[in-house]
């Protein structure tokens, strides 16, 4: 079984996925953190790894660039390789002057430019999507252990790198905190197919 985006078969990807958008940071990390790594996925150059960490199951697979790449690859995890939750693991830019180079933003939710959420038929309502709690609360206990220095709130995720239109400064009063490219699709794929889903990006 495989999919036009994905040549795994059932049963190659692990519940858990994380979720950068780079394949060599997909590449980097089976390589550094996973035991007894096998490349899955490498259609479009899109590196999907399934390997061992703390004897578990775990995979690594790039989501690309922008909202429709991460739409396409997290749907299909979810709805035909059986994953269970996927973390994103990317990286922002801050909008907040209180967000440094380095800091982790974990989102709560994400607000977008997108019409993304029109694909699920919904066009009268404005859908604010959020990650799955249990995951956020673990992520929150982990960075403060590891004493990171750590923003939880809201991303942006927008459809546009280089806009002229300073959405990003009118954002900034209301207090969200960093602007990337995928979580809203993350968290809508998530929430459609009852799924677990957070973002965690650094500045």
């Amino acid at each position: 079984m495989s999919t036009p985006h994905n040549e795994a078969k059932l049963g190659d990807f692990a519940k858990s996925v994380l979720m950068p958008g780079d394949p060599k940071r997909a590449e980097y990390i089976a390589h550094n953190f996973l035991t007894d790594a096998k490349l899955v996925n490498n259609v479009r150059g899109i590196q999907g790894y399934t390997g061992i960490y703390n004897g578990k199951p775990i995979s690594v697979m790039a989501s690309g660039m922008g909202i429709p790449s991460m739409g396409i690859y997290s749907k299909e995890l979810f709805t035909d390789y059986g994953v269970e939750q996927i973390i994103r693991i990317g990286s922002a830019g801050a909008i907040q002057e209180s967000v440094d180079v380095l800091d982790l933003v974990i989102a709560m939710t994400a607000c977008t430019n997108s019409n993304y959420y029109k694909s699920f038929g919904i066009d009268n309502v404005t859908l604010a999507p959020s990650c799955d709690f249990d995951l956020l609360e673990k992520a929150v206990k982990l960075a403060k252990e590891a004493k990171y220095k750590y923003h939880v709130g809201t991303l942006y995720s927008s459809d546009v790198f280089y806009d002229e239109s300073n959405t990003a400064g009118k954002l900034k009063k209301m207090n969200v905190l960093a602007v990337e490219m995928e979580t809203i699709a993350l968290y809508l794929n998530a929430a459609r197919y009852g799924k677990k889903a957070l973002s965690i990006c650094t500045i």
